[in-house]
């Protein structure tokens, strides 16, 4: 079997499941159950003034019939005691002291208030801290989480104020809820984070009754913005995990954050750069053991691959990550239809009339039974009628062997570039 175990800037754990710092790690016993079922760390819900939760605080987006495709809440950091807590944590590394307890913190940016808490939460033997810049409710509003996040100044002076006291790594946890997320990851660097983690949870709003017209969710009448995730973030984090991970100027190590539900979802974060991954609507979903599958999936699948060890598959994609200007506009696949597979439910042909390239031709064959054929002369590639088709199998996109050169936009614009100055000099 393949060696699962990680080191994320000096913290070790036994697999690359992390739980985040979320309702699921508010307690010793939930993260001594955590732990029981194999998890490799934690990143403990986050501790600072405690505060007052509501009553109704979360909400579900369900889609085509898969409940939990989306997940918003809108409860705050720790409510409980902050002695109570450190407590539970000192009892909790002492009986699992092979596992990673990071503890997440949030305070007002004042100096003081950082060195106050890092020094107490580290001297009950924690292995970490993750900084959290990217609560998007209710903390916000007091100048904290993601109001600190949005402001790159604030995110390095902030880290910087932390690693001034800390004795153990510091991971800097990142808003989504910015025009580019690259900008408060330098600065995070600039502070002197060890490690990033991304995404904290997007602005959203999960719907509206329209019985009641109340919010979903809605305390007495009244509804606020919450954080949403859960499978349908996984796209908007992994493409924030591959700008990280490709930018020469944040070179520290990622964890990966953002509707991670099975090993598959894991080892993509990895191969986009993300050294762990953490996880926490899919365990609220489903339990604390569903970390046995997603040990199970991720060791079968390096054994099959042949990988000795996780950390070898770590930022594997992120050389083929790149901007849309560096990409072969020569390059051409088309679409081809198995008939033999086909059922002819026209979904294809559907797509492609009314909102595509009108290419896909319906036909009687010499059976005189319908079928269906791609006009491949002007096919453009787009893969819309194979994502559309319900029978796999029954479309693929081939690769057209072309003759002719590679050429990106960037080298076009480069020649015309060239041609324009040798005119001009002419």
């Amino acid at each position: 079997m393949a060696d699962l175990s990680i080191n994320l800037a000096g913290i070790r754990s036994p697999n690359p499941f992390w739980l985040a710092s979320a309702p699921p790690t508010n307690s010793g016993y939930q993260v001594q159950r955590a732990f029981e079922a194999g998890w490799g760390g934690v990143v403990w819900k986050t501790l600072g003034d405690p505060i007052l939760n509501t009553s109704s605080r979360f909400a579900a987006v369900n889609f085509n019939g898969q409940r939990v495709a989306g997940f918003n809440n809108i409860e705050l950091i720790t409510d409980r005691p902050i002695e109570v807590n450190l407590k539970e944590i000192y009892e909790t590394k002492k009986l699992f002291p092979d596992r990673a307890i990071v503890v997440s913190l949030m305070v007002e940016p004042i100096q003081d208030k950082w060195h106050e808490i890092v020094k107490r939460v580290q001297d009950v033997g924690v292995d970490g801290f993750e900084l959290n810049f990217g609560c998007p409710h209710g903390m916000a509003e007091r100048g904290m989480g993601a109001a600190s996040g949005q402001v790159p100044e604030l995110v390095e002076k902030q880290t910087y104020w932390a690693k001034e006291v800390a004795e153990v790594p510091v991971i800097v946890k990142l808003t989504p809820n910015i025009t580019d997320i690259t900008v408060t990851a330098e600065a995070a660097v600039q502070g002197g984070a060890d490690a990033i983690s991304m995404i904290n949870t997007i602005n959203s709003l999960a719907g509206v009754d329209l019985d009641s017209w109340n919010t979903i969710p809605h305390v007495g009448g009244k509804g606020a913005h919450g954080g949403y995730c859960g499978p349908a973030v996984k796209p908007i984090a992994l493409n924030m995990v591959g700008e990280c991970a490709r930018s020469p100027y944040i070179n520290v190590p990622i964890s990966g954050i953002g509707g991670v539900s099975n090993w598959q979802d894991a080892a993509e974060f990895l191969l986009m750069g993300a050294t762990g991954v953490q996880v926490c609507t899919a365990a609220m979903h489903h339990g604390f053991s569903i970390v046995e599958d997603m040990i199970d999936g991720l060791n079968n699948y390096l054994d099959d691959k042949g990988i000795t060890s996780v950390m070898d598959i770590v930022g594997k994609t992120v050389p083929k990550y790149s901007d849309w200007g560096d990409l072969d506009l020569n390059y051409k696949v088309v679409a081809k239809i198995n008939n033999d597979v086909c059922i002819n439910c026209n979904k294809c042909h559907i797509a492609c009339e009314d909102t595509s390239h009108q290419c896909i031709e319906m036909l009687t064959g010499t059976d005189g039974k319908p079928m269906l054929k791609v006009r491949e002369e002007d096919c453009v590639g787009c893969n819309l009628c194979s994502i559309v088709c319900p029978v796999d199998g029954a479309i693929d996109m081939i690769e057209v062997k072309n003759t002719l050169p590679s050429m990106t936009w960037n080298q076009r614009q480069a020649m015309v570039g060239r041609y324009t100055i040798d005119k001009i000099a002419k």
